[in-house]
């Protein structure tokens, strides 16, 4: 099922369609500032373990990572943060980064796995801000990678519906996504590292 989803007004109707479906365990895929993504709620089990079957992965080996509204939620999800990596992070988010940081107690339960850290996004995008908002709680992602030899994601949700139809409960078409995913900024050394280069400006970040 394609819900069309304006990407700069989202209709608050659609987000609840979208917000029901993931309340009841549902899967879907969602634009962000990046690329289209697999999301789920946070907390919901039966849709993480769909995610990582999609993707081919076993649930405990699945390094997913969750889309937040804002950087409120963090204590919840993460361990202490210094200062100037929390600096680092407000001049950053809203953006398309993903920054890696030491899982706090609750996400191994809640990942199902002995998972010592964790991705953490706050994208740009009004569709995935008003989807959060109105749930209420993060969401689990990972992207949605293209079979092609040379495109490595899918940007067009058509295809993505075409493709993925048949596993997920709907795809938000809002409108086409990025070629290129998140920068990945590991702070798990207390050290901002890049190890992934993606659409965020690392030049920013200095």
């Amino acid at each position: 099922m394609i819900i069309p989803i304006h990407p700069d007004n989202p209709d608050p109707r659609k987000i609840r369609e979208v917000v029901n479906i993931l309340r009841k365990d549902g899967v879907i895929v969602l634009p962000t500032d990046t690329v289209y993504s697999f999301a789920c709620s946070l907390g919901s089990s039966k849709g993480f373990d769909r995610i990582a079957r999609i993707k081919g992965l076993r649930p405990n080996k699945a390094h997913f990572s969750i889309l937040c509204s804002d950087l409120s939620d963090l204590s919840n999800y993460t361990r202490p943060v210094p200062n100037e990596v929390f600096k680092l992070m407000k001049r950053a988010l809203p953006g398309p980064f993903t920054f890696i940081l030491q899982a706090g107690g609750n996400v191994p339960k809640l990942f199902r796995s002995t998972k010592k850290t964790i991705g953490i996004r706050v994208p740009d995008n009004s569709i995935a801000q008003a989807v959060i908002r109105e749930i209420g709680m993060p969401l689990v992602v990972s992207s949605v990678h293209d079979e092609d030899d040379i495109l490595e994601y899918t940007t067009d949700p058509e295809l993505i519906e075409e493709r993925h139809g048949h596993a997920v409960n709907a795809v938000i078409n809002g409108g086409f996504g990025e070629l290129y995913a998140s920068t990945i900024v590991d702070c798990t050394s207390g050290i901002p590292e890049v190890i992934r280069e993606g659409r965020g400006d690392i030049s920013g970040l200095r």
